[in-house]
């Protein structure tokens, strides 16, 4: 595709090659998006205007008083409790991501290092310096993400005009937060639209649009999340539409409803109609709760900070095999559940790859627990919901697959009784693996390698391991062997493993590694969707 833009079909002007991006937030969704533009697009020049507002002193306690007449005593505890987080996080800091870690293509620095991308900040976007800067850099076509509302002055410079990104279906649901309203309302399906920017509000001609649907187990942090990555897919599908021409816009229907952010009384009643899976006994998962506060807040803390300084580390290896909001079993994990764990790693934790662990190469000295993320079997979640979340954390990872099994619909024996889950297709995979996350081997066909003949072993793992190299050109392969118990491996198995030339094993029936991991033992921890915070966090800790 041609990266030079013409012009769309209601406006004049010449060919696109500069864009201007108008922003409010450099949160990683719209840092996603800029660089998901500039890959599309490498020959076009862009210009990031980023408009940094800075309250007075004044101006925050006006708001906190509005705030709280607007939501009651709720907004106390509320604002007490976010003051509490904030503190803590600015005194226990952030261990560094790797610099190879993935996602490090969508961190600011790397961004801007890129020589098509400048940026300018300013007070105030409609001011005649910012006004003044975006005119000499003579736009053809402006794009708003996360910016604020918008004056004539400003998007009315491009001679294309400006289109912008709306996390929400369009005339119902202009305004904001995305997602929310329509949680709150009962809607079936979350759209996502882009539309040309006019003086009313969320009110233009629209260019592009799609929808997401609401899972049975759908949160409105896991919708969200889900429109990050369709908001980036219809962006760029926008911009191709102009590209070549094809661009048709539609008139927005009359009618529509604007929303504003909702008090806590409305987020209380949303959280209340978010279907969680529930408890089998609430008094025993109280007592379950209070032993695991007790052993993250007051058993561990000690012993860890003796094993950082002795150079002994433990090393904590967790398995997961799906991520969604469609079901909830003993393999699966939630979207908003899977981000508040790897935001909660990314926070409190230093992070290694399993390659790492394998060749001795983590680090043993660290003031926490070392963690390792890693995954079975090959489900297509696994790309479309996790990947998108540990590239957002920079969380490495590893995905374990049963090659024979990839773009599929055969389905796992073990899931006989919800039917043939969808399974991630080669050119996925090797996307994953262009983005920096490692491929491994699962055997070919799921095999359990303890019960099979040992010849059997041997063609699925080699199968399994030629398939790799074939598909992906993948060298220094590790297997997972499949269903992880002491039972469903052999030493026979064992060595096969190793004379087919895999430099690692990992099993999945629990169990914390030390610093001096056998690479062909490496333990893992398996997470489902019954893991409180608390006991995720116990297990991070070790809790066996």
């Amino acid at each position: 595709m041609d990266s030079r833009i013409p012009p769309a079909n209601r406006h004049g002007g010449g060919v696109i090659t500069r864009v201007v991006i108008f922003t409010g937030d450099l949160g990683y969704s719209v840092r996603r998006g800029i660089a998901a533009l500039a890959d599309a697009y490498p020959s076009v020049s862009w210009l990031v205007a980023e408009q940094q507002t800075r309250r007075s002193l004044r101006q925050r306690l006006s708001h906190e008083i509005r705030q709280l007449k607007r939501n009651g005593w709720r907004w106390l505890p509320h604002r007490v409790a976010d003051v509490g987080r904030a503190v803590r996080e600015r005194a226990r800091g952030v261990p560094a991501a790797s610099a190879n870690a993935p996602g490090r293509e969508y961190e600011w620095a790397a961004i801007t290092a890129r020589p098509a991308i400048s940026h300018f900040t300013t007070a105030n976007l409609h001011e005649e310096g910012s006004l003044r800067r975006v005119r000499e850099f003579a736009p053809d076509l402006a794009i708003s993400l996360a910016a604020p509302i918008l004056r004539p002055e400003l998007f009315e410079i491009p001679s294309a005009g400006t289109i912008n990104l709306h996390k929400g279906r369009l005339p119902a649901y202009r305004g904001m937060p995305p997602a929310f309203w329509e949680m709150f309302h009962g809607e079936q399906e979350i759209g996502c639209t882009v539309h040309r920017v006019t003086t009313g509000l969320d009110a233009g001609p629209i260019l592009v649009e799609d929808a997401i649907r609401r899972e049975p187990f759908s949160t409105v942090r896991g919708l969200q999340l889900k429109l990050d990555e369709l908001g980036v897919r219809l962006m760029v599908e926008a911009v191709g539409e102009l590209a070549t021409g094809t661009a048709q816009w539609k008139d927005q229907a009359p009618g529509g409803r604007t929303f504003t952010k909702p008090t806590l009384r409305d987020q209380a009643v949303v959280r209340s109609r978010e279907r969680a899976p529930e408890a089998r006994h609430p008094a025993r998962q109280i007592a379950k709760e209070l032993v695991f506060w007790n052993y993250v807040s007051l058993v561990r803390p000690l012993p860890r900070r003796m094993l950082a300084l002795s150079g002994r580390q433990r090393i904590v290896a967790l398995l997961y095999h799906r991520v969604n909001d469609s079901m909830r079993d003993s393999l699966t994990v939630g979207i908003e559940q899977f981000d508040r764990q790897m935001a909660w790693i990314r926070r409190n934790y230093p992070v290694a790859s399993i390659e790492d662990v394998v060749r001795g190469r983590a680090p043993t000295s660290a003031s926490r627990p070392v963690i390792v993320v890693t995954f079975d079997d090959g489900y297509r979640d696994n790309y479309e919901n996790a990947v998108p979340i540990l590239l957002r954390h920079r969380i490495p990872a590893a995905f374990f697959v049963s090659t024979e099994m990839i773009g599929t619909e055969r389905g796992f024996e073990h899931d006989r009784k919800v039917g043939p889950i969808p399974t991630m297709t080669w050119d996925q995979l090797r996307e994953m693996q262009r983005l920096g996350f490692l491929i491994g081997s699962h055997a070919a066909t799921h095999i359990d390698c303890g019960s099979a003949d040992i010849e059997v072993v041997r063609r699925e793992l080699a199968e399994s391991r030629a398939r790799l190299v074939e598909e992906l050109g993948a060298h220094d392969l590790i297997f997972a062997y499949p269903f992880g118990g002491p039972h469903n491996i052999t030493q026979p198995a064992l060595n096969v493993v190793k004379e087919l030339g895999f430099i690692g094993c990992l099993s999945a029936y629990g169990g914390v590694n030390r610093p001096k991991v056998s690479p062909f033992n490496v333990l893992r921890v398996g997470i489902s969707h019954r893991f409180t915070m608390l006991a995720f966090r116990s297990r991070l800790e070790g809790f066996a």
